[in-house]
């Protein structure tokens, strides 16, 4: 499941200054590189992702807002893109020389409740051979009290965030953040690439959800995953069960299907947000 809402405010005619970071990591090339033997670095090249259509997974969903849990549907497309370098985008342009292949996880929910609903819509985008290293990830969320936007950006060193909330205390700035880390959002994507034979188990570190209605500063969990097989349930066959003890009191466990490419079938995490596959198609989801 999702988190909660966000929010646009602007400055005045003066620059947004950028955030001192405490801890800055020393990021490189070889951030994730401990890990890596961990995934297969091939997952997405396989050639089901060129049929020209998004897989579109569709989950009911539960959070808690306002300390009430709220039923709702969730979807989740991934699909491969063509980005160009010049805007970093999908390009309308297929015979540019500047194109590279990128996998792209959007998720979006509307989340009913009391006083009005709330909007979630986040795109996480990996380059198609490395499903581990997030390349880049916008988030958004929209409700009554207003918008927030987040964008995160791999500029090769750290990552690189740029957020307008509409909380006091945040408004518009950005900060670079750690680029040795694993995002929470992403998860549900990065670990179907796991070598799940070999049952893995190791340490990472964990960007806290970035999926919600605020920009504060980020917290980074030094977690412990571990993988086992699950026995089939009312609700799934059985799967691969991935276990990420982000702290103590702080646990999300993910089911992914034992085949390729290895859907999530359930989630749940430890504040409460739970995602369980109820339909999934192949769709050419855009108009031409």
């Amino acid at each position: 499941m999702l988190p909660l809402v966000f929010s646009a405010t602007l400055l005045g005619c003066n620059a947004p200054s950028k955030e001192k970071v405490e801890k800055r990591a020393p990021a490189s090339a070889q951030a994730l590189q401990a890990v890596l033997p961990y995934f297969d670095q091939g997952w997405a090249m396989n050639k089901l992702w060129e049929d020209g259509l998004a897989e579109v997974a569709t989950y009911d969903a539960e959070r808690v807002i306002y300390k009430k849990k709220r039923a709702f549907e969730y979807t989740m497309i991934t699909v491969k893109e063509e980005f160009n370098q010049e805007f970093n985008v999908k390009t309308d342009d297929y015979k540019r020389n500047d194109l590279f292949p990128v996998m792209k996880i959007n998720q979006f929910c509307s989340i009913p409740a009391d006083q009005y609903p709330y909007h979630y819509l986040t795109s996480l985008f990996f380059r198609r051979d490395q499903p581990v290293a997030l390349y880049k990830m916008t988030t958004s969320s929209q409700e009554w009290c207003g918008n927030t936007f987040k964008s995160l950006i791999d500029d090769g060193v750290n990552f690189e965030m740029w957020y307008h909330s509409y909380w006091d205390g945040e408004g518009s700035n950005s900060r670079d953040l750690r680029r040795d880390v694993f995002l929470e959002d992403a998860l549900p994507y990065t670990l179907r690439s796991l070598k799940f034979d070999q049952k893995p188990a190791f340490d990472l570190t964990v960007l806290d959800l970035q999926q919600t209605n605020r920009a504060k500063p980020p917290v980074y969990y030094q977690a412990h995953l571990t993988t086992a097989k699950a026995p089939a349930d009312k609700l799934n066959p059985a799967a691969w069960r991935v276990t990420v003890q982000l702290a103590p009191d702080k646990e999300n466990t993910y089911l992914f299907a034992t085949e390729y490419p290895n859907l999530l079938l359930r989630q749940t995490t430890w504040d409460g947000r739970t995602l369980q596959l109820k339909a999934q198609r192949r769709y050419a989801y855009w108009p031409k």
